[in-house]
């Protein structure tokens, strides 16, 4: 392939003060916060395309009332469990994953931030990642609290009962009769039950990072965005990262040189990312003939997710099922019954399922929001267009499967009891005639839990004495200088939601961090 430096007529500099790899949520904030200050030289290299204008954005970008499944996906495959193989969708895009999700915008519970600071990292606190939170949100709904911002780049709005479908109305229902609280607000820091959704769209406009965050920041003279550029290695001169090489939509190599290079391509893209420059368990990085840097055996493994399955429901008036309508409008949270860990169940509605011109069909979806057991990913090549081999291993840890068995017999009640059963021609999944034991529930978890598509915790944060930390509390990778993690690989373990605004949020902190003490950071 043909090898040139990125400044060769194209009007774009190959050198830069901080490198941002990767536009997914984290990385558009690092870049946005970063560029701030007109003195800070900010590059954003994305291996995906980059629609500059909401006019010439693709529809499947635009429509959040569903997810963009494969016109802007990577194309990756895992495994949930031992006994099969799913794809599992990541946005390519400027937006990442931002770009195409469900745009649901929870915050998680304040012990999950709690307990990363426990494991060792200062400045993960809830106290301390408020600020962050509050910064990137303009919530509509609850301007006014104190755990809530009213003027950030991603909007935030719930559905009023009013704007909610026939099925969420009567999702709602069942849970009050259920004894299950309203929950007006799930990002209330101490509050639990049914209510609608926070949602970071506006209308069917999906309100991702390159919206809220890099649109607005496009005016900078001190930010290039380099799109369909894909990060093949990082560079360094011994331990000290120098750039990136990156390759182009038409096959051309060329590198791209910085004194900080941040990288936020993703729980699954940033951990081969640093396999492949050298940085991961000394066998895995020699096995793939790439000279080791840093023996990090944390790279790859901790993979932590949501388990989920679904109760799939034939629903008796076909007029309900609507797949242009919004996906999903609202969510219950409560607590395993035993549990210490609030709120680490979660039951969801999904207005539509099936294909269009089959059986009218909608899920109840059963969530594990609080993981003991972890996966891993790993690399077979150091060939960037050979995908990683990811595995989950869902409910092989008993407490998993016990407590996604327990929310999904709680699910059940909804498909046969109350408002939504009263929508229920027949249950479809699980079979009812293979059995309904505790048993039989457990092993259906174990076989069957699928990804709440939160994959987080490769590149785990801690302490340099934790053996599989990879980043201190600042992003820094152990032992290297001018290399950063920031995103969500970074996550000791998933928080208690889905993980959008968690990524935003690391984003914010750590792009803040750069932005106000550079010097910590070498630059």
């Amino acid at each position: 392939m043909p090898f040139t430096s990125e400044a060769g007529g194209t009007g774009i500099d190959s050198n830069y003060d901080v490198l941002v790899i990767g536009a997914g949520s984290s990385g558009c904030a690092v870049a946005a916060r970063v560029s701030e200050d007109p003195n800070i030289r900010v590059g954003l290299v994305e291996a995906g395309p980059d629609y500059p204008a909401i006019e010439d954005t693709p529809y499947d970008l635009v429509n959040s009332h569903n997810n963009s499944y494969t016109d802007h996906d990577w194309g990756l495959r895992y495994e949930p469990t031992s006994v099969r193989e799913d794809r599992l969708p990541r946005g390519k895009v400027v937006g990442g994953s931002s770009a195409v999700n469900t745009t649901i915008a929870l915050r998680g519970v304040p012990e999950d931030y709690d307990e990363w600071a426990d494991a060792g990292n200062p400045g993960w606190s809830w106290k301390e990642v408020l600020p962050a939170f509050n910064r990137l949100e303009r919530d509509i709904d609850f301007p006014d609290e104190p755990y809530h911002g009213d003027s950030g780049p991603i909007t935030i709005r719930r559905y009023p009962h009013d704007e909610l479908l026939p099925q969420h109305q009567a999702f709602l229902a069942a849970a009050e009769e259920f004894g299950y609280p309203a929950c007006a607000d799930a990002n209330d820091p101490q509050d639990w039950g049914a209510g609608p959704h926070p949602m970071n769209k506006l209308g069917r406009l999906r309100i991702s990072g390159a919206v809220g965050y890099i649109a607005p920041a496009r005016i900078r003279p001190n930010l290039d965005i380099l799109p369909e550029r894909l990060a093949v290695r990082l560079l360094f001169e011994r331990d000290r990262c120098t750039g990136v090489t990156v390759r182009s939509a038409s096959g051309e190599m060329a590198e791209i040189r910085s004194k900080l290079t941040v990288v936020c391509a993703g729980a699954l893209m940033s951990p081969c990312v640093l396999l492949r420059s050298g940085i991961g368990a000394r066998k895995e990085v020699e096995a793939l003939g790439v000279d080791l840097v840093r023996d990090l055996p944390g790279v790859g493994k901790n993979l932590s997710d949501h388990p989920a399955l679904s109760v799939l429901c034939d629903v008796k008036d076909g007029s309900l099922i609507d797949f242009d309508a919004p996906i999903i409008q609202t969510i219950l949270r409560y607590t395993a019954p035993g549990s210490d860990k609030r709120n680490d169940l979660q039951i969801e509605q999904i207005s539509f399922a099936g294909r269009k011109n089959g059986p009218p069909q909608f899920v109840i979806a059963p969530v594990l929001e609080y993981q003991y057991g972890r996966g891993w990913l790993t690399l077979d090549s150091a060939d960037p267009d050979v995908m990683p081999r990811i595995e989950n291993r869902f409910c092989e840890d008993e407490r998993d499967a016990e407590r996604l068995a327990t929310c999904l017999e709680y699910t059940l009640r909804f498909a046969r009891e109350g408002a939504v059963a009263d929508m229920v021609e027949a249950i479809r999944f699980p079979d009812p005639q293979r059995g309904g034991s505790r048993e039989d529930f457990v092993n259906l978890a174990r076989k069957f839990s699928g990804s709440g598509y939160h994959p987080c915790g490769t590149v785990k944060m801690g302490p340099a004495e934790d053996a599989m930390a990879v980043v201190d509390a600042g992003g820094r990778c152990h032992g290297t200088e001018g290399l950063v993690v920031a995103d969500a690989s970074i996550m000791p373990h998933v928080p208690r939601a889905n993980t959008n605004l968690t990524c935003f949020m690391i984003g914010e902190q750590i792009g803040e961090w750069i932005r106000t003490g550079p010097q910590n950071y070498g630059i």
